[in-house]
This record gives structure tokens, C-alpha cells and sequence, in this order.
């Protein structure tokens, strides 16, 4: 049970660590999208939600 105990414990900080540091990385599809290429504007209030 202990084990069981520590293995959830490790799940729940590594999945807050990954998160945490993701978060820092990713950016709107409305930069990473944006080249000469593609016309991608302010989204506004659409499926991506407000810049």
C-alpha cells in the first residue's frame, strides 16, 4: 500500500512539474501559426478564446 501511496504522490508532482514547465513553452495558435503564409489574425472571442 505504501508503495501504491508513493507511486500516486510521484504521478500528482510530476504531472504539476510537467504542466508548470509546458506552460512556459506554449504559445497561441495565433503566433505560432503566423508566417507569410498564413493570415491569422486577433482571434478574438472564437474556439481559442481571447488573447
Amino acid at each position: 500500500m505504501k508503495s501504491f501511496v508513493a507511486a500516486v504522490a510521484f504521478a500528482v508532482f510530476a504531472a504539476v512539474g510537467v504542466a508548470m514547465v509546458l506552460n512556459n513553452f506554449q504559445e497561441s495558435s495565433s503566433v505560432a501559426f503566423t508566417t507569410t503564409g498564413a493570415r491569422v489574425g486577433d482571434p478574438g472571442h472564437n474556439l481559442i478564446g481571447p488573447s
